[in-house]
């Protein structure tokens, strides 16, 4: 059995992203991510996630996000035993939790 996916606040994330510790996978769709996104996030939907493709962010924390937390849970939850590593978190709240925390996003 698996373990649970913890999750991380924005503030928590957002600090990890200043020291250079994690890097953020937005598992919400194409034109979601053209809208609006976490500076430096990286995108791999989760209608067509491959866990596999992000086998080469060793050495860096992964912050799963979408839009609200129930996707990026369901992506870290796949992503965690397939990198064979503990710190796949997913962003509680997602981008919302992100925006009302007053931190910046990439608009359009």
């Amino acid at each position: 059995m698996s373990q649970p996916v913890r999750e991380v606040d924005a503030a928590q994330t957002a600090a990890w992203l200043k020291a250079g510790e994690a890097v953020v996978v937005d598992v919400r769709e194409v034109h979601e991510f053209a809208a609006e996104r976490i500076p430096g996030a990286l995108l791999s939907p989760l209608s067509t996630f491959d866990p596999a493709v992000l086998s080469g962010l060793d050495g860096k924390r992964i912050v799963v996000s979408c839009a609200a937390g129930a996707r990026s849970l369901r992506a870290a939850a796949a992503l965690a035993p397939v990198l064979g590593r503990s710190e796949v978190v997913s962003l509680a709240g997602g981008i919302g939790a992100w925006k009302s925390a007053g931190l910046p996003v990439v608009a359009g």
